[in-house]
């Protein structure tokens, strides 16, 4: 587990644009008051981000997922059995529609509630 904790670290200091991007708008108090963490590992696997308390995960996808399908069909799968649900979202939506993403995430945390 502490290789994994140690990969994690390392993924968070190599952020991508769309991460760095979505983090801004992430770890303020944006989002009902609920905190998320970033590149934190879960199910197995080291989750984008992830917001503990409503159990829900962010992935973000660049064009290397177009040809790992499978690969996140099967991480999903894993991280909904460990009762999260997975939300994915484009680099391109993150970075040039970013209050639709936000929209989206308020959206299901909103649903949670009721």
């Amino acid at each position: 587990m502490q290789r994994k904790w140690e990969r994690a670290r390392q993924l968070r200091n190599a952020a991508t644009d769309a991460e760095r991007h979505l983090w801004r708008h992430l770890r303020g108090e944006q989002l009902a008051g609920l905190k998320f963490r970033r590149q934190y590992p879960l199910a197995g696997y080291i989750v984008d981000f992830a917001c503990i308390p409503a159990r829900l995960v962010l992935e973000l996808d660049g064009g290397q997922h177009l040809d790992a399908v499978g690969y996140d069909a099967e991480r999903t799968r894993a991280i909904e059995a460990s009762g999260y649900r997975v939300l994915r979202f484009w680099n391109d939506d993150v970075l040039l529609r970013t209050d639709a993403v936000l929209e989206e995430v308020w959206r299901y945390l909103e649903s949670r509630e009721e």
